[in-house]
């Protein structure tokens, strides 16, 4: 670790230009509504003439708009101003747990898996429910620094000493959001990432207000990966993916070894939206539960 980022500053916020976000969990699949454009619409041949019907794969029950009680013209017109956007792979629309429309754009398939960035968050906070469950951990109120023994000594602010599991889950912690100071960033972009527990200055009295932070994501990872014994990539796969009858591709890992808890998943469409009906159905996947019911309901509260 350079002397640089062991010397990082508090910096005086400015409240105006602070980025006010959401802890949100990812619940389900995301439909992207573009503007349409200033003039007519597509004409009824145009319409007609859109196909959105799900592709011939076994991992999803298929059905209709009209059977799940919406208009297809609607459908096709959504799908229709999608094919016209350079910014979009995948287009599912999900109801009452059946896949009913289906698009792929700009060389994307079916079988691609693209980075998932920041939902890749909601993944590990689903592991953090599963490993409560498994009773790697004990309670969402135990002490960040249980996990890291190593640093105690190291550690010279006593909030960082009290800070919880629940603290890190809430994105209240008190650690700042990466791209507020420069030597911040480039402390995290080395992906040595642990030491910066130690590093990095509280902007925030822990459990107070939020601040969107990366690495507070990932510390909760390497907290599931010691407390399980294992590798967050492996613990996902077998208690959350395979249940899902999914998979995720390239996972990086930080410069120690350890899996990315703030992004870096590696996903199909059809996978991601399996995990955010998760969070419509309590937890349950074709009749297994896989996130604990009381999990899901504690994650989709606002603070």
């Amino acid at each position: 670790m350079s002397k640089g980022v062991k010397t990082l500053k508090k910096k005086e916020k400015n409240p105006s230009k602070r980025r006010q976000h959401s802890f949100i969990l990812f619940t389900s699949a995301i439909l992207i509504l573009s503007m349409l454009p200033v003039g007519c619409g597509p004409s009824a041949e145009e319409l007609k003439a859109v196909d959105y019907t799900p592709l011939p794969v076994d991992d999803w029950q298929v059905s209709t708009p009209e059977e799940q009680g919406l208009d297809p013209d609607l459908v096709a017109e959504l799908y229709y101003d999608a094919a016209r956007l350079d910014t979009i792979f995948s287009l599912l629309i999900i109801k009452n747990d059946k896949l009913i429309a289906e698009g792929y754009f700009n060389e994307g398939s079916v079988k691609q898996q693209t980075n998932v960035q920041s939902v890749s968050k909601s993944y590990t906070s689903a592991l953090v429910g599963i490993a409560l469950n498994q009773s790697c951990l004990r309670s969402v109120d135990q002490r960040m620094i249980e996990f890291f023994p190593e640093l105690a000594d190291e550690i010279t602010d006593p909030r960082k000493m009290q800070l919880t599991i629940r603290n890190m889950l809430q994105m209240r912690a008190g650690y700042p959001w990466e791209e507020s100071d420069p030597a911040l960033w480039e402390a995290f972009m080395t992906g040595e990432y642990v030491p910066l527990i130690v590093h990095v200055p509280l902007v925030n009295e822990p459990g107070t207000e939020h601040e969107y932070s990366n690495l507070t994501s990932h510390w909760l990872g390497v907290i599931v990966a010691r407390a399980c014994d294992t590798d967050l990539k492996s613990f996902a796969e077998e208690h959350l993916l395979a249940p899902l009858d999914a998979e995720v591709g390239d996972w990086l890992q930080d410069r120690d070894g350890y899996h990315m808890g703030h992004g870096e998943i590696h996903s199909t469409a059809r996978d991601t939206a399996k995990f955010g009906l998760l969070y419509l159905n309590d937890g349950e996947y074709e009749g297994n539960q896989i996130i604990p019911a009381d999990w899901v309901h504690d994650s989709l509260q606002t603070y």
